[in-house]
């Protein structure tokens, strides 16, 4: 699989999942049921609630605005940042002195974003379209970086990971979201478009996920929070073996 046609994919299926004509892997279609969605990833009904109601959009394996200790005044970069849902959160954390920024590859979810952050008038809060291998940022700006099963996307984690590095000033941390899996994944899985774009097909397994991260440049890697998926995922022979994780680092 090249990795161009890996992007081009996952780009068009999330370019369908912001303009309404197809529904997220993990929620079937109806706002109650994205609610409970969010939910079952660490999202509390007062976060909800909080935020403009079309940037949940049933996406994501986490809450990583909930362990990354974010500060006032803090500037924040969210990767693959979809609807806004954690950029938005985020911005109440750091405040109006704060500036929280979003970045996405898909021109739709980032124009999505910017409509939902003007009309509720977030004034500390910037989306930009962007690859998170080849960021629009500039080196040492980054207090904190976020993610939310987004970095299982990119077919090169490892350039991933040092694009983070580059852009987060001297002992900026990271707090990502994201899924690994431990055992072995069928093969015709791995190669499978729809199942990368499902965020499956491109998960590492664990440990090398670590360890890319670590590669990276990044020190103090930890696995904060963990979630095995005990029911069948897509399908019943990755019962068990996906993982959701919530990792932090410093650089």
């Amino acid at each position: 699989m090249k990795e161009k046609e890996i992007k081009n994919f996952v780009k068009e299926r999330y370019s369908k999942i912001a303009t309404k004509e197809e529904f997220s892997c993990s929620c079937c279609g109806p706002m109650d049921t994205i609610f409970q969605q969010a939910k079952l990833m660490g999202y509390s009904e007062e976060e909800i609630r909080s935020i403009p109601e079309e940037a949940l959009l049933g996406l994501g394996c986490g809450n990583p605005t909930a362990l990354a200790e974010l500060k006032a005044a803090e500037t924040v970069l969210d990767l693959g940042s979809g609807g806004g849902i954690d950029v938005f959160l985020a911005a109440g954390k750091v405040g109006v002195n704060g500036k929280v920024i979003g970045v996405d590859m898909t021109p739709e979810m980032v124009d999505n974003a910017i409509k939902n952050a003007k009309e509720a008038g977030y004034g500390n809060v910037e989306f930009k379209l962007g690859e998170i291998e080849n960021l629009p940022i500039k080196n040492d700006s980054i207090d904190v970086i976020i993610s939310n099963c987004v970095i299982n996307l990119a077919p090169d984690k490892l350039v991933a990971y040092k694009e983070a590095f580059r852009v987060l000033k001297p002992k900026g941390r990271i707090l990502i979201s994201d899924l690994v899996t431990e055992g072995n994944i069928p093969e015709d899985i791995k190669k499978s478009f729809e199942v990368w774009s499902e965020c499956i097909a491109g998960a590492m397994e664990k440990q090398e996920y670590l360890e890319t991260i670590k590669n990276a440049g990044f020190s103090d890697v930890e696995i904060v929070k963990h979630q095995y998926f005990t029911e069948p995922y897509m399908d019943e022979r990755l019962v068990g073996k996906i993982i959701s994780i919530q990792v932090k680092a410093t650089k």
